[in-house]
């Protein structure tokens, strides 16, 4: 099984890179996250991979990040969730996101990834809850004055794994009115669009 590739970026795809490999150039089917991240064409690049193999097919799955191969690989595990799905799943959802979407049992986050509708959602909050892997940050029920921001970002539009993601990240600001906490949460956001 490859591992993993070590090599210089040749051309990037939406959902995929070529990753040239001592004169061997790979197809790395990917998230738009690794995509984003992994510099530009002529850069070096160290990729996680995951190999599909089926009858009718061989193909290479590979992240810059750990945590994206983890969240993969446990997507992958789940029934009707094939490796493009799973990379769909991770180019519109950030790993600690969906982490909190599913533990919420949120699944009009989940829905916004194309491919999934609420049934499959709903499906897909009970077969991963409990079994993703943990994330780099803590998973707490929102104090009160969280409760307010969440609320406020709610009502701009904003899914509850968005807001409960851009409230953990801005913490606990001391002095900090709920528009101003707000706001706050709004660049979060906007910083990872």
């Amino acid at each position: 099984m490859i591992a993993g590739l070590r090599g210089q970026i040749v051309a990037k795809y939406a959902d995929s890179l070529l990753v040239d490999v001592n004169g061997v150039i790979y197809r790395v089917g990917t998230s738009a996250t690794t995509v984003s991240e992994s510099g530009d064409v002529g850069d070096a690049i160290e990729l996680k991979t995951y190999l599909v193999v089926r009858e009718d097919i061989l193909a290479l799955y590979g992240f810059a990040f750990d945590e994206e191969m983890r969240v993969f690989e446990a997507l992958i595990a789940v029934t009707g969730v094939g490796p493009r799905l799973a990379c769909a799943v991770l180019s519109v959802l950030k790993p600690e996101t969906l982490h909190i979407a599913v533990e919420q049992g949120d699944a009009d986050t989940l829905a916004t990834v194309p491919g999934i509708g609420k049934k499959t959602a709903a499906r897909l909050i009970v077969e991963l809850r409990g079994k993703l892997p943990e994330a780099g940050f803590a998973f707490a029920a929102p104090s009160s004055e969280d409760s307010d921001v969440i609320a406020a970002l709610r009502a701009l539009g904003y899914s509850l794994g968005e807001a409960n993601v851009a409230v953990s990240r801005i913490g606990k600001q001391t002095g900090s009115s709920v528009e101003e906490r707000v706001i706050a949460a709004l660049r979060e956001i906007n910083a990872d669009n």
